[in-house]
């Protein structure tokens, strides 16, 4: 399996693995906005052979100080249980650490998020409409966020999924 950037050629194999893998198009154009608006920071994907079986993606957020949102992420239902999505995760996180970032935050299962460090407690201090026990946060330096309270936005695309 090969981890990489994605490039332009496999934007269109992207869009096919995320119709595949939610139940309607929202994550595929979610995508899609944040490439067109320049918010995507980084996109990773999983490649086996020809197929590209898993993607993510780490966006900018408006926050009190550098901070991306994680997600989407998605493998191939028949690819899904093998450390896809965990190693797409943990190369992003790696990346947004070398680069400067102070913190990720992410919507989603705490069972699952939590595995990688995120957690409940870094985020419940901010003010977001995504406030409550699923939004989570990982610093990225240390082991707190440098700012612990503020308004939290993910990037205007995300406004758009229902």
């Amino acid at each position: 399996m090969d981890f990489r950037d994605e490039s332009s050629g496999d934007h269109k194999a992207i869009r096919h693995l995320l119709l595949a893998s939610f139940p309607g198009p929202g994550e595929a154009d979610l995508v899609e906005r944040l490439r067109g608006d320049g918010d995507a920071v980084t996109s990773l994907v999983a490649i086996e052979g020809r197929v590209l079986t898993g993607h993510v993606m780490f966006s900018k957020m408006a926050a009190p100080f550098r901070a991306l949102g994680l997600g989407p992420v998605s493998v191939l239902p028949d690819w899904r249980r093998r450390g896809i999505a965990a190693t797409l995760i943990q190369q992003g996180i790696k990346r947004a650490t070398k680069d400067g970032w102070a913190g990720v935050f992410v919507l989603g299962d705490p069972d699952y998020y939590q595995r990688f460090g995120f957690k409940c407690e870094h985020a419940e201090s901010f003010e977001s409409p995504y406030s409550g026990p699923y939004l989570m946060a990982l610093p990225l330096n240390d082991d707190r966020l440098p700012i612990r309270f503020g308004r939290l936005d993910y990037a205007p695309a995300f406004s758009a999924l229902g």
